[in-house]
Parts: structure tokens; sequence; C-alpha cells
């Protein structure tokens, strides 16, 4: 997204200032507080059903609530926020995941954790519109990937370390403890934004016409709703990994596999990103396969402490680069409006994760845990399917612009 405002960067700069890279990391550490609270309850979530009187179906609300908030909120508080300076929505957002991360921590009932939660959604879908268009006007024009990859790499390090840190909190102290230390993570976050993120003048807001160009577009439609399929199959099933390992796994060995499930899908976005430029659709089959090879281990496996270990890293290597490879496949099916593409990915992605723990948790409270693994292998058939739908529809645009080279000019 360039907010339709040319790139901060001093054009006279051959190179990005000390400075300007210090402010990339400084959006980087809040990618990863963002992303640690958000996905701290699915470590945490049997601890805090109990202590707050909750079954762990109902208590995967902590996960669907903050998704719904941030689907509305990507396209919402853009349209919202008009011209506002950037750099004082960056800090209003990161203060209000600071305040939720506190209401969480304090809270005594279930509606109040969800109060928090709902806080926590609300900033974290303006933060994501912004946080990728920010990477581009805070560097040289040369450096903007760079920028980019950095502050992604705060995704990645907060499966690796924040989640399973969490988790590791928790089993020392307790799961609000883990909130208040997320909490002070997020406040070091704004102290670094305010020192060191530059203005960010806004030339222009998005608007409705903008959403609804997009979705007039049968190739958008259907490349977004291939996103809400496979992030629907992860997180439908992810939410509750913790009550399902639990049944053969100690709390120390289950920090140890969300570790693991972190680091291998640090390595797997590593690697993926060499070739996804060039390979996008081999990519993006290849993990959305191994996302069901792993659910489907994890249900035929039932119990066999190995199979769900080697299920488990099949896993992180699929989901490491899953959101790399759709980032990259929504980029160029939107790229002349990027502003509105950005937005309703990041609301697809919110939609999905809400509805993927709700449904979820409904199937775990009736059926069981593995029923609802089983719809998470559903929705990832469906993933491929539409992914097949999708390649066939650019073959006909493929044919025709070789038609067009091979023509001969009437000149």
């Amino acid at each position: 997204m360039n907010d339709r405002s040319p790139n901060l960067a001093p054009a006279s700069l051959e190179e990005t200032t000390l400075r300007q890279w210090l402010s990339v990391f400084a959006v980087a550490i809040s990618a990863f507080a963002f992303v640690t609270s958000e996905f701290l309850p699915v470590g945490l979530l049997t601890e805090i059903a109990r202590d707050l009187g909750v079954t762990p179906g109902t208590a995967g609300l902590m996960v669907t609530t903050p998704g719904v908030m941030a689907a509305i909120f990507a396209p919402g508080l853009m349209m919202f926020a008009g011209r506002m300076d950037r750099r004082r929505v960056f800090l209003l957002l990161t203060a209000m995941l600071l305040a939720s991360n506190i209401v969480s921590a304090l809270s005594t009932n279930f509606a109040l954790m969800l109060v928090g939660r709902a806080m926590l959604g609300a900033a974290l879908g303006g933060f994501w519109t912004l946080a990728t268009a920010a990477a581009g006007r805070l560097v040289h024009t040369s450096d903007a990937a760079r920028a980019t990859a950095i502050i992604l790499t705060g995704v990645t390090c907060a499966t690796v370390i924040g989640v399973p840190l969490g988790t590791f909190i928790a089993g020392l102290a307790s799961w609000r403890m883990s909130f208040f230390v997320t909490g002070g993570l997020v406040a070091l976050a704004l102290i670094a934004q305010a020192l060191l993120v530059p203005s960010l003048p806004s030339a222009a807001a998005l608007r409705l016409a903008d959403f609804a160009a997009l979705l007039r577009r049968p190739y958008v439609r259907l490349s977004m709703l291939m996103v809400a399929l496979v992030f629907g199959a992860h997180f439908s099933t992810y939410t509750f990994i913790a009550p399902l390992l639990q049944q053969d796994f100690s709390m120390n060995a289950i920090t140890l596999l969300l570790l693991a499930f972190g680091v291998i899908g640090f390595f797997s976005n590593a690697l993926t990103s060499a070739f996804v430029a060039t390979r996008l659709k081999f990519a993006v089959a290849t993990m959305t396969a191994l996302l069901l090879c792993a659910l489907s281990a994890m249900i035929l496996l039932d119990h066999a402490r190995i199979g769900e270990i080697a299920g488990m890293l099949m896993w992180g290597v699929a989901f490491g680069a899953i959101p790399l490879c759709f980032s990259v496949w929504i980029q160029r099916g939107t790229a002349d409006q990027a502003e509105a593409g950005s937005a309703m990915f990041v609301s697809v992605i919110q939609v999905a994760i809400a509805l993927g723990s709700s449904v979820g948790g409904a199937i775990v409270d009736r059926a069981g845990i593995r029923a609802d693994l089983v719809l998470g292998c559903v929705l990832a058939v469906f993933g491929l399917v539409t992914l097949q739908r999708l390649a066939a529809m650019e073959r006909p645009a493929r044919v025709a612009a070789l038609d067009c080279e091979c023509s001969p000019s009437l000149d």
C-alpha cells in the first residue's frame, strides 16, 4: 500500500540511513508484539478455560473475536483515518494493543477477557493494513523489499519465540503473567515507534469504490476464496492444538513442539522466498498439499507420539510459507489497487481466523478434536480445487497475450 503519496525517503540519498533502518526495526518489533498477542491464547487455552469456567471450545472465542474485529477494522479504519499521519495511527493502534493485554491479564471472567481480545482485533486490522505500506516509505526506494522482509521477520519470530515463550512463562508462573510480559513487549514497541518512526503523511484515504472495483473481478474473488479456505483449514485446527497434544505430551513437551513448529516454519519461509517469485503456483500448491498431509497425519497417527511430532513439523513447514505465498499472490492480482488489495487480504484472513476458530470450537465441544481435524482437511482440499480453477482462468489470458506478441504488425 502506498497511501497514494510519494515515498518519504529523500530521493537524493543513494542509500538508506541508519536511522531509517532503525525505524523499520521499530515497526518489526511492533509486528512481533501484535502476532505474539494475537496467538498467545493458543498455547494457554486449557488453563484459561479452566480458570474462567468455560469449555475449551468456548475459549476458542479468544481467537475468533480478534479476527472479527480485525476484519472490520482493516478497511474501516483506513477509510476513517483519512489523511491522518500514519505515524500517529501506528502509535494509537499500539497503545490500544497495550491496553488489550492489560485487560486480558486482569480478566476475572470470560466476558472481560473477550473485551480485551476485541480491543486487540480492532488494533490488529489497522496495523497490518499499514505495516507493509510503511516499509516502502521508511527507506530509500531501492531498499523497500528488504524493509518489507524485515517487518515480516517480526511475524516469523513471533511464531518461533513469542507464542512458545508465552506457554513457557505460563508453565513457570501463570497465564496472566504471560499477558503481562507480552504487554511489556508492546510497551517497548510503543517507545521504539515514538522515538524512531518519522512522520508519514497520507495524501488520500481508501474509498468504498476501490473495494467495489476489486470485487467485480472474478479472479480476485476466487483468489480471496482460496486464501479464506486455506487459512480456515489452519486456524480451525491450530487454535485447539494444545488440548490435542495434552492427551499425549507434557506442558514442557508442548512448549518444545510449538517452538519446533515455529523454527521449522522460519526456515521454510526463508527457503520459499528464494523461488516464490518465479514459481508461485507451485509454491502455493505444494504448501497447501503439505498442510493437508499434516492434518491427515494427525488424524491417522492417533496417539502415536512420533507420528504427531512428524505431523507438527510438516505442519510447521507448510504454514511457515503459506502467508508469504498468498501475500505475493494477492499483490500480483491487485497490483493496480494495492491499498484496497492489502486491506481486503487482511480482512479475508481475519474472517477465516474468526470463522475457522468458531466453527472448530463448536465441533471440538460436540464431536472432539479429531473431528475438527477432518474439517481442516476438507477446507484444504477445497483450497487446492480453487487453485486449480485459478490456474485454468490464467491459461486463456496467457494464450491471448502470446497471440498478441506473435501477430504481425499492421503498421
